[in-house]
C-alpha cells in the first residue's frame, strides 16, 4: 500500500510542481490551491489544466465538488483522496451498477 501511495504521491507532485511554477507569488507549501495563482485565485477551477493533467495522469474522472475539495488539500491529503477515487471507480468499472455482484473468478 505504501509503495501505490508514493507512486501517486510523487506523480501529484510532478503536477503541482508543473503548475506552480507559472504562479512565482506561490511559495512551495504543497497545498493544492498553489497549482492556481493565489493573488488572483480563478473564479472557477473546475476543468482547468491541473485537474486536467490529474486526470489523465491517473485515468480517473473528477467531479466539481471533490475539485474544489482538491484544492483546499495539502498534497499529501490529496495524494490519498486520489487513491480513494482510483478505487471507487475501478470498482465501479468491475460492477457497473447493474444491482448483480461482479462475478467471483478462481
Amino acid at each position: 500500500m505504501k509503495d501505490k501511495y508514493q507512486s501517486v504521491y510523487e506523480k501529484l507532485r510532478r503536477i503541482y510542481e508543473k503548475h506552480r511554477r507559472n504562479h512565482a507569488e506561490n511559495g512551495d507549501s504543497e497545498q493544492m490551491c498553489c497549482m492556481w495563482s493565489t493573488s488572483d485565485p480563478p473564479d472557477i477551477i473546475e476543468g482547468t489544466p491541473p485537474f486536467d493533467d490529474i486526470e489523465d495522469t491517473f485515468s480517473i474522472s473528477i467531479s466539481d465538488d471533490v475539485e474544489l475539495e482538491l484544492y483546499d488539500m495539502h498534497l499529501d491529503e490529496a495524494a490519498r483522496k486520489i487513491m480513494e477515487i482510483r478505487n471507487e471507480q475501478c470498482q465501479h468499472v468491475a460492477a457497473p451498477d447493474s444491482g448483480q455482484k461482479p462475478a467471483r473468478t478462481g
